[in-house]
């Protein structure tokens, strides 16, 4: 036959604290993009944010830029494409925003107006996504 030992397991003061704090870990809020959003007309950055009317919109990335280099004749405009996050009053949207186009979402209608530089013809002269900078307008 076996004998079960009960023995009570006794922590400190020390160890309770320990135990019980660890369940308790304090995250700091992320800076809400609205305190950190440049001014709507503001050329920014992939991944910079900035006020357009009641939103912020912030470019995430390049999904096409198929524009007419500048240093060259087409018959064809071509589009640049750029996917957007955009934070509204207790939403989170993202969509890709093209080049003139309007895009309405939440009862918010905002347009990317501008992304700068302009390709340039011949091998090798891809923009560096670094150097890419976009205008959003609220419409």
């Amino acid at each position: 036959m076996t004998k079960l030992l009960r023995t009570p397991i006794r922590l400190g003061a020390p160890a309770l604290l320990a135990f019980g704090l660890g369940a308790c870990a304090v995250i700091p809020d992320a800076p809400r993009p609205e305190s950190i959003a440049v001014p709507q007309g503001t050329p920014v950055a992939l991944g910079q944010a900035v006020t357009v009317g009641a939103v912020v919109a912030t470019p995430m990335a390049v999904v096409e830029d198929s524009r007419c280099p500048i240093n060259a004749r087409c018959a064809w405009p071509g589009r640049l494409v750029v996917t957007t996050r955009i934070d509204g009053a207790g939403w989170r949207d993202t969509a890709d925003l093209t080049l003139g186009e309007p895009w309405s979402t939440h009862g918010v209608i905002i347009a990317l107006t501008s992304g700068e530089p302009g390709r340039e013809a011949g091998e090798g002269k891809e923009t560096p996504k670094d150097a890419y900078r976009f205008t959003y307008e609220a419409r």
